[in-house]
């Protein structure tokens, strides 16, 4: 590529007014279809001083000034490089943020630049796929004020009662417990696959607008990650694509009898695979981010179930009685954690199915193309068959360990042998014989442990719910101390059974304040029989002891009261 600094007179050092800077490059101009188009290629600056030493610079350019050297990229940058040069001094430039451009060929001046508006990855489209999702927020958020102001407008108005506070105890806390105070049905009704396999839905069960709101923005920003991956995708591939042009150049030039050519070639069949496994697994690895997601929905209910049950053996042990001030931590980490998690799991579970990918092609698919098919199905029999020896005999042990070396069942209706060893001495030959298989079987379960732990690891490293340290390590996972922080407070501020007897004592707190409040309240008393309150509450007790029997031997028995034989009575009947 030809560049030229013209000026109409002549200035000193360049007799016949013009200064050229060349930039030999034939192949970016063979790549704009400007073969044989040279002389329109040039660069053009005119330039006419004055008694001030003003200037007028005139930039006319065909392929864009991405193709520019960074000093050309805009033409301050080119003024204050070579003013020094032609006026013998430092010059501020007159030309303003924008010269004035034209041009001898073909292209329009009026045309935009393509590296000032940037590369188009994902087309015409590219803008509304970024911000479709702020613009979906924005429009939620603004229908839910334009509700908002039609409600208060109305109330306002005398048209519609005030709507009253949100009540202490919530309708599906009321209905959860209804339904811990039933009898269980004797038989349950049948469920569907999908309230088996997948979820059921609980009417007695609502999630907190933090977790709602957590999920919202995590699928958002995974989507947002997503599409940002993918416009790098588009970016390297065209570097690369551009790189093989140049190898292909290479042995086009060397006839295909190089050194290098069978390692170019190597070279290029890898990169073709690298972009094709991994445009194809952008859709699994999003799938198991967008399952995940759901997943912690269901587990954080499964979990608070169990926790209202009191029920905690689901946790390590050392987590059944977390620090309050860690407790409340956590819950304040767990959104921007859980959505830093999904974004770290995805790439994470990207690079390793890529990676599976490419060993599928290497293993299978490439030798096949390449007419060794014969070769790949002699190397996957001799591995099938060394498996499959491997754990027919781990089979065949235990087979004969259970037939031989356990004496017989005690009772016809039990399930196995009792562990009692028999036939010793046979059992140390045994023993013996194997040490040395088993030393090499050994050597490859250490290693199908250390794979099968990477492989699980990095498959669950999104979920936070799930620790993936080994037991007794669970402190050391951060993600989830968490969310067990997250669950226990939770657990003492919504379980429906504590919001239920805050609930009864506040009323009955508000019924006393109201009746001392009252001069003559006994006018307001109803004329029927008096009702002892005690013997209310001990009908009530007996009644809640009858529906639930379990609860008749967690109650503190009192000596001398009876307490004893009445527990006798109700366990009987």
């Amino acid at each position: 590529m030809l560049w030229e600094l013209k000026s109409p007179v002549p200035s000193r050092g360049s007799p016949e007014g013009k200064h050229q800077i060349h930039f030999q490059d034939e192949e970016s101009m063979a790549q704009e279809g400007m073969v044989g188009h040279r002389h329109t290629a040039a660069e053009t600056w005119n330039w006419a001083p004055s008694q001030n030493q003003a200037a007028k610079w005139h930039l006319c350019w065909l392929s864009g000034l991405g193709a520019l050297p960074p000093l050309f990229s805009h033409p301050i940058n080119l003024w204050t490089s070579w003013a020094p040069l032609v006026t013998g001094g430092p010059m501020a430039s007159p030309l303003g943020p924008r010269p004035t451009r034209s041009c001898s060929c073909s292209q329009k001046a009026t045309s935009p630049c393509r590296s000032r508006s940037g590369p188009k990855f994902l087309g015409r489209y590219e803008t509304v796929m970024f911000y479709w999702p702020s613009l979906l927020c924005l429009a939620f958020l603004l229908g839910r004020f334009l509700h908002m102001f039609v409600k208060s407008l109305r109330v306002h108005l005398g048209w519609e009662l005030p709507m009253e506070e949100k009540p202490f105890l919530e309708a599906h806390q009321a209905e959860h417990v209804k339904r811990l105070l039933r009898k269980p049905p004797l038989q349950e009704s049948k469920k569907s696959w999908f309230q088996t396999r997948i979820y059921e839905w609980d009417p007695c069960f609502q999630f907190p607008s933090r977790m709602i709101g957590t999920i919202v923005l995590a699928f958002i920003c995974l989507y947002l990650f997503i599409v940002i991956e993918f416009c790098m995708f588009v970016f390297v591939r065209d570097e690369l694509d551009v790189f093989e042009g140049e190898l292909e150049n290479y042995i086009a030039s060397m006839n295909q009898t190089g050194t290098l050519t069978p390692v170019i070639l190597q070279v290029k069949e890898l990169m073709s695979v690298s972009k094709g496994v991994w445009l194809v697994t952008i859709l699994p690895a999003s799938f198991t981010c967008v399952s995940y997601l759901f997943h912690i929905l269901a587990c954080y209910r499964k979990h608070m179930k169990r926790l209202w049950a009191g029920n905690k053996h689901f946790l390590p042990s050392k987590f059944h009685n977390p620090s309050s001030a860690e407790s409340v931590v956590a819950i304040a980490r767990y959104s921007g954690w859980q959505i830093a998690y999904i974004l770290w799991g995805y790439l994470i579970i990207h690079v390793v199915q890529s990676l599976c990918g490419m060993l599928i092609m290497y293993g299978l698919v490439l030798p096949i193309i390449h007419n060794q098919g014969l070769e790949m199905l002699q190397g996957l029999g001799i591995g099938t068959l060394t498996i499959s020896i491997v754990l027919g005999i781990m089979i065949l042990q235990v087979w004969i360990a259970s037939s031989f070396f356990l004496q017989p069942k005690m009772r016809a209706a039990d399930k196995q042998k009792p562990l009692a060893l028999d036939n010793q001495r046979v059992f140390h030959n045994f023993n013996y014989f194997l040490f040395f298989y088993n030393v090499l079987l050994g050597l490859g379960a250490c290693l199908s442990r250390l794979l099968i732990s990477c492989i699980l690891g990095t498959w669950l490293i999104a979920r936070i719910d799930r620790t993936i340290m080994q037991n007794g390590y669970e402190g050391a996972d951060m993600g989830f101390n968490a969310w067990i922080g997250m669950l226990y407070v939770d657990h003492y501020h919504t379980n429906p059974v504590l919001v239920s007897f805050c609930n009864i004592l506040i009323i009955g707190h508000r019924e006393r304040r109201l009746q001392r409040a009252i001069k003559y309240w006994y006018l307001n008393q109803s004329a029927g029989p008096r009702i002892s309150t005690r013997s209310r509450t001990r009908w009530l007790l007996l009644q809640t002891l009858v529906n639930n029997p379990r609860l008749v031997m967690l109650r503190k028995s009192r000596p001398g009261h009876g307490s004893r034989e009445f527990t006798q009575i109700l366990l009987t009947c």
